[in-house]
């Protein structure tokens, strides 16, 4: 009970990982690979604040910012620099490595005796791992509600309307360019949130941890995509969250049958290739099945 309890919290709290890859990989039609390095700049920062005595809470917020000047910077890379988005990400991702070393000053940090955002009163009355699914539960319905707010108001509709036909928001006097760098950005502040709140439920950040980021979050989309079909926006950016909770589940399922956890990422590109030819695989079967009742019809 307790595992299947840890893998519902731990995937609240990634949950806003796939929120952020969300929107610019579905909303904004961009190859974002910036999030392998925002994910541990996040991280790197808010434990080496909490380490130097900074206040949790700051200390996280000081993570989004972190990762919205590093989707800041991908995207003037795209806009000014004319660089393709796939390559902008890569360049910055790796960038960000030596920026992490330069923060935290080792490869990890511990956070071993510092109090944490999980460090409140009420989350350390709670039994054994319930404490992440109510953290998680809260920032995932706030972050939720606040995306929700923000593309419901004129420029969140720009945003969109960017990200399904550029050409066609230019025409209405929208800047693509501006809403690239204002959706690299949110999209980055949000992975850079979730590695903080990831780091501190863990105990420590590590230059290492964005290995395959990008995997768990496109698993969180596709999966809820595949689960959860022809719901509205505010309704998806919901269950982005449950297809987290989801791809969690899924991995505790396959090492309880006994493989070994150090195949976690080949597993994790196992399932998301598995839930991205579902839908294919579907399409041949109702095709098959209605092919084989003309057959018995004629």
């Amino acid at each position: 009970m307790n595992l299947i309890v840890s893998a519902i919290g731990q995937g609240f709290l990634w949950g806003l990982l796939g929120l952020g890859l969300f929107l610019s990989f579905r909303i904004m039609n961009t190859t974002d690979m910036t999030v392998e390095g925002t994910f541990p700049l996040g991280a790197a920062v808010s434990v080496s604040l909490i380490v130097q005595g900074t206040n949790p809470f700051l200390a996280t917020l000081a993570a989004f910012v972190a990762g919205a000047l590093a989707g800041l910077v991908t995207a003037l890379l795209i806009t000014k620099g004319k660089i393709p988005s796939l390559l902008a990400g890569i360049l910055t991702m790796t960038g960000i490595y030596s920026i992490d070393l330069m923060v935290m000053g080792k490869s990890n940090v511990s956070l071993l005796g510092k109090k944490t955002i999980y460090s409140l009163a009420f989350l350390q009355k709670l039994p054994q791992y319930f404490d992440s699914v109510v953290a998680g539960t809260i920032l995932m319905v706030l972050v939720t509600c606040d995306l929700i707010w923000f593309l419901s108001t004129d420029f969140g509709q720009a945003f969109i309307a960017t990200g399904d036909n550029p050409q066609m928001a230019k025409s209405q006097g929208i800047s693509p360019q501006q809403m690239t760098v204002a959706g690299l950005m949110i999209s980055n502040g949000l992975v850079g949130l979730c590695g903080a709140v990831v780091a501190q439920s863990n105990g420590y950040a590590d230059v290492n941890m964005g290995m395959g980021m990008i995997v768990i979050a496109l698993a969180s989309i596709i999966i809820s995509e595949v689960v959860f079909r022809n719901l509205g926006l505010a309704s998806r950016l919901f269950a982005v969250s449950l297809g987290s909770i989801i791809y969690r589940l899924l991995l505790l399922a396959v090492l309880q049958v006994g493989l070994s956890s150090n195949n976690l990422n080949l597993i994790s590109s196992l399932v998301l290739a598995a839930c991205m030819m579902l839908p294919q695989v579907e399409e041949k079967f109702r095709l098959k099945q209605t092919f084989m009742k003309g057959f018995k019809h004629d």
